[in-house]
């Protein structure tokens, strides 16, 4: 192996400022993640964790944001997979001279709630001629906004900022160039390079990463990953994508509480140019219960454990908030506070500002949030083991709570920012709540106010048939008081509140498709009919659109389901992911990847196999 003396490019011929969201992969190690596109950059980076500060964010600003490149210094086709059955990324380049590879991932540490430890591997290969490469790192720590500074010391640049350091070591050659530093090598076909980026510090010493280590590292993480895969119960028709899905969901849970986070980036936009762009780094209770659901179909248990367990360690249940027992979010660490700002420096994706970090709408009232939870409660407790005593007196407190709650406005699943309403799902929720845990009550004779939790649950089913159906449109709507539809009511089946076969279902399936649905695609609402209170236009929700394939599923309607199904496919990227929308022309939206679209994607994967038979 041998350096090359010529110049180094600071930017690899025919890389695009922003590439598209959906020409990216994703690697982790339970406690974060970094998005690595087809060309080699590495343009998301949070270090330590999910919500911690970027390091590399070229994604939301490529001037300013910061990046890991590494490619061949001369044009090259790409193509990008993952090692079979792990979250082991591979960058594959195809040039005259010869073929080269990236291999990307983060090793897994055991025991990784208490570790302090946390490396990222990136392994060259030239697999066959010879190939130049060229490496330049950029880290703009504190989304850009803290000055370092680098130093090589023994073969390792290092890199100190106020509020962290991080140490990259190299098997070849690197050189400092302002705040940067960069390498040019060749390889020769067998030959191998290492760039290993550890955090040192609080504990965590300076490491080496000579390319034994780095071997032994790809092993175990290779071995880590198909270990756990390996406990899936899914034989279906669709068992590489559901277990894409499902390694995903993996990769956005937070070994050291539990907590799942609802995807891996922030602002990302819904809309190119448009200002609906929010911070997702958060643990949804709503996203995380589901994901329990999606996890447990597929026989992993402990992921759903590890969630109660960050419920019971970190969700308050004092019914004194404004939003009740529980918020709607919470940090990776259980904290309350998530002050949403802007960061003004940066340009945001494709120029789609603000950039937002933190979440104003986690002191939103969205009753809903009762229903996920209860059920992915009343889950767990039939399908792994029963919930505790305590834990049951805890769930008895929330449902007390429901019953004295349920019949107010609130901002409903979507976050909207237009005000308060009488959110049909969210009443539809709130049936689920008490319905669940009347459930577990009666199964396991567990002490419960039956008869007050009766007169709710009935109440809210009266109401919702009452007041949630439109004559004029033949179909249940999104709030009281007015003709708008939702495709949160395609839930309606999915949570037992109504038989997927019933003619007021069925009528209501068939408005949905006539009016949310664009090629088995379905928008959330209509902004124009139902104003949310932010500017400009979104694409079509891709949980919805699996929300649909279900619910197409469950009302017999088998070939649709299927059609709608395999159409959906389509919109995954090259590796399976799937960001929060769909635009105009199949472009992905919004944060990615997103942990709603697949676990959807698994439960329609689930019941349409099942309806199939």
């Amino acid at each position: 192996m041998t350096a090359t003396e010529s110049a180094y490019h600071p930017e690899p011929a025919g890389v695009p400022p922003y590439p598209p969201i959906a020409d990216h992969g994703l690697i982790g190690d339970l406690r974060t993640v970094a998005l690595v596109d087809t060309t080699g950059t590495i343009s998301w980076y949070c270090c330590p964790s999910f919500d911690a500060p970027s390091v590399f964010a070229s994604i939301l600003d490529a001037e300013k944001g910061g990046s890991f490149q590494l490619a061949p210094g001369i044009p090259a086709k790409t193509k990008q997979f993952y090692f079979p059955d792990t979250n082991v990324l591979i960058t594959r380049f195809y040039a005259a001279d010869g073929v080269g590879e990236i291999q990307d991932f983060m090793p897994i540490v055991d025991g990784s709630h208490k570790s302090s430890r946390h490396r990222l591997i990136r392994r060259v290969m030239c697999v066959r001629g010879s190939l130049p490469f060229q490496a330049r790192m950029a880290p703009r720590f504190d989304y850009g906004r803290q000055p370092h500074t680098v130093s090589l010391r023994k073969g390792r640049a290092i890199f100190e900022s106020p509020s962290l350091s991080l140490a990259l070591t190299a098997s070849m050659p690197i050189e400092v160039d302002g705040q940067d530093v960069w390498s040019e090598f060749k390889l020769e076909e067998g030959e191998t390079a290492v760039f290993a980026l550890d955090r040192y510090g609080e504990g965590a010493a300076l490491r080496s990463c000579p390319l034994a280590e780095a071997e032994r590292e790809f092993t175990a993480t290779v071995a880590f990953w198909r270990r756990w895969l390996s406990a899936s119960l899914y034989r279906g028709r669709w068992r590489e994508m559901v277990h894409r899905s499902a390694l995903t969901l993996k990769l956005l849970t937070y070994a050291p509480t539990g907590g799942i986070v609802a995807a891996a980036t922030t602002s990302l936009p819904e809309q190119i140019g448009g200002e609906r762009n929010w911070d997702y780094r958060y643990v949804w209770i709503r996203d995380s219960a589901f994901c329990v659901y999606a996890l447990l179909r597929l026989g992993f248990s402990e992921e759903a454990e590890a969630f109660i367990g960050f419920l019971s360690k970190h969700v308050s249940h004092d019914n004194s908030g404004a939003s009740g027992p529980l918020q709607i979010m919470y940090g990776i660490d259980g904290r309350t506070e998530l002050p949403e700002t802007e960061l003004s420096h940066f340009d945001g994706y494709q120029g789609s500002a603000p950039v937002r970090i933190g979440n104003a709408a986690a002191t939103q009232l969205q009753l809903d949030v009762y229903g996920a939870l209860i059920d992915s409660v009343y889950l767990y407790d039939k399908m792994c083991r029963p919930i505790s005593s305590d834990y049951w007196e805890q769930i008895h407190i929330l449902v007390d709570w429901v019953c004295g709650n349920w019949d107010q406005p609130d901002e409903g699943i979507w976050e909207t920012r237009g005000g308060r309403k009488d959110f049909v799902y969210s009443r539809l929720m709130c049936w689920v709540a008490i319905e669940r845990a009347m459930r577990m009550a009666r199964r396991r004779g567990l002490p419960a106010d039956t008869a007050r939790w009766q007169r709710s649950r009935d109440a809210i089913y009266r109401q919702i048939m009452r007041r949630g159906w439109s004559d004029r449109l033949q179909a249940f709507i999104q709030h009281f008081d007015d003709d708008v539809l939702d495709a949160s009511i395609l839930m309606m089946p999915l949570t037992k509140f109504i038989a997927p076969t019933d003619p007021k279902w069925l009528s209501t399936l068939d408005a949905l498709g006539k009016k949310l649905v664009s090629d088995s695609l379905v928008y959330r609402y209509e902004p124009a009919a139902s104003p949310d209170g932010l500017r400009g236009e979104e694409g079509t929700f891709s949980i919805c659109s699996f929300w649909y394939v279900e619910a197409l599923a469950r009302a017999g309607r088998l070939d649709e389901a299927r059609l709608a199904f395999e159409k959906m496919l389509t919109y995954a990227n090259h590796l399976g992911l799937y960001a929060e929308e769909i635009g105009q022309t199949g472009e992905q939206l919004g944060n990615f990847p997103q942990a709603f679209t697949h676990l959807a994607l698994i439960s329609a994967a689930f019941n349409l196999d099942r309806a199939l038979g």
